[in-house]
C-alpha cells in the first residue's frame, strides 16, 4: 500500500512537472512569435502599423476560442442587439486591440500633444484644466480609467502638464510579452507599481506622501466586492474606495477614446462625487458600485473600444471563498 502511494505521489509529481515544462514552452513560443510580429511592424511608419495591425486581428481574431466568449458577453449586456451588430462590436473589438498592441512601440511618437499647441497633433485633450489643477495642488489624488482606447497615454499625458501619475499595472501571465511591455511602458508611462499581494500598502505610501496614482477598475478581482456590470453580478476590486476613504483625496474619472486616423482624444471628467455614509466617510460598496457605473456608460457610447473576451462576470470565486468561510467557521 506504502508502495502505490509513493507511485501515485511520484505521478503527480511527475504530471506536474510537465505540465509546467509545457506551460513555459507555450509562453516562450507564443512570446517570440509576438515579438518577431512586433519587430516587423516597428519597420513599418506608425499609421502603417497599426492599420495593417487592425486589418490582422479583424480577419483572425475572430477564428479564436476568445471571440465565441465576447460574442457571448455581448450577447447577455446588449439583449437588444441583432446578430450582426453584435458580431461588428466583436470585430471592432479585435481591431482596437491590436492597434493597442502595436502602439507599445510606437507611443514615443505616438503622443505629441502639445499643451502651449493643443490643436497641432493628433491627440486632443478635453478637460486639461482638471491636470493643471491636480499638479498645482499639493494633496493626493487618484485618477481611474478602464481598458479603453489606448489607456497607455494617459500617464503619459499627465506627464506632459507637470503631474506625475503612478499607475497600477496587472502583468500578463506570458512573462516574456510582460518584459517586453514592462520595459517599454517604463521608458514612456513614468512610475509603475506591478499589481501584487500587498500592493495595497505602496499605493496607500504614494497617497500619504501627496503622491498620485492612476489604477484601472474594470479587471475581475478575485474575492472583490459584488457589484452591476451591465446588470450582472460581477468580482469589484475595492481598493479605489478603501484608498480614497483613508486618504480623503479626489478621484477623477479619465478615458482614452479612439478617433478615426490613428487619432485619440483623452477625456479628464470633473471629480467624481463619491457615495458617502451618515458618518461622512466614503461608503465603500457604494462607491465602488459608482466606478462600475462609469466604467459602463463609456463603454455603452463605444462598446467596440473594450475587452470583451476576458472573464468579468466569472463569479466563481466569489462562491468558493464564501463556502470555505462558512466551513471554517
Amino acid at each position: 500500500m506504502a508502495r502505490q502511494k509513493q507511485a501515485k505521489s511520484l505521478k503527480i509529481r511527475l504530471l506536474r512537472a510537465a505540465a509546467m515544462h509545457l506551460r513555459a514552452a507555450n509562453y516562450w513560443l507564443t512570446g517570440q512569435a509576438m515579438l518577431a510580429i512586433l519587430r516587423i511592424l516597428r519597420k513599418l511608419p506608425a499609421d502603417s502599423a497599426l492599420d495593417f495591425a487592425a486589418r490582422f486581428a479583424r480577419r483572425f481574431g475572430p477564428w479564436t476560442g476568445r471571440h465565441r466568449a465576447a460574442l457571448d458577453n455581448l450577447r447577455k449586456a446588449f439583449p437588444d442587439k441583432d446578430s450582426a451588430e453584435i458580431e461588428a462590436i466583436a470585430l471592432d473589438m479585435w481591431g482596437n486591440m491590436a492597434r493597442l498592441g502595436a502602439e507599445y512601440i510606437f507611443l514615443d511618437q505616438l503622443y505629441d500633444h502639445d499643451p502651449e499647441n493643443p490643436n497641432a497633433g493628433r491627440i486632443e485633450i478635453v478637460g486639461e484644466d482638471h491636470f493643471r489643477e491636480m499638479a498645482e495642488e499639493k494633496k493626493p489624488h487618484i485618477v481611474f480609467t478602464g481598458h479603453l482606447g489606448n489607456f497607455e497615454l494617459l500617464p503619459v499625458a499627465a506627464a506632459s502638464y507637470g503631474l506625475t501619475v503612478t499607475s497600477l499595472f496587472r502583468p500578463p501571465n506570458n512573462p516574456y510579452i510582460a518584459d517586453y511591455i514592462h520595459s517599454t511602458r517604463r521608458s514612456t508611462s513614468g512610475e509603475l507599481v506591478a499589481s501584487h499581494r500587498g500592493v495595497a500598502f505602496a499605493l496607500a505610501g504614494i497617497l500619504e506622501a501627496g503622491g498620485n496614482i492612476g489604477l484601472l477598475v474594470d479587471q475581475k478581482f478575485r474575492g472583490g466586492l459584488l457589484a452591476n456590470f451591465f446588470g450582472r453580478k460581477c468580482q469589484t476590486n475595492p481598493m479605489l474606495a478603501i484608498l480614497a476613504r483613508r486618504f480623503d483625496c479626489d478621484v477623477y474619472p479619465v478615458r482614452c477614446i479612439r478617433l478615426p486616423g490613428n487619432r485619440y482624444r483623452l477625456e479628464i471628467e470633473q471629480k467624481l462625487t463619491l457615495a458617502r455614509t451618515n458618518d461622512g466617510d466614503v461608503d465603500v460598496p457604494a462607491s465602488t458600485q459608482l466606478l462600475n457605473d462609469v466604467v459602463e456608460r463609456w463603454i455603452r457610447e463605444d462598446p467596440g473600444q473594450w475587452m470583451w473576451f476576458h472573464r468579468r462576470w466569472d463569479t466563481r470565486g466569489q462562491r468558493r471563498d464564501k463556502a470555505r468561510a462558512a466551513k471554517a467557521a
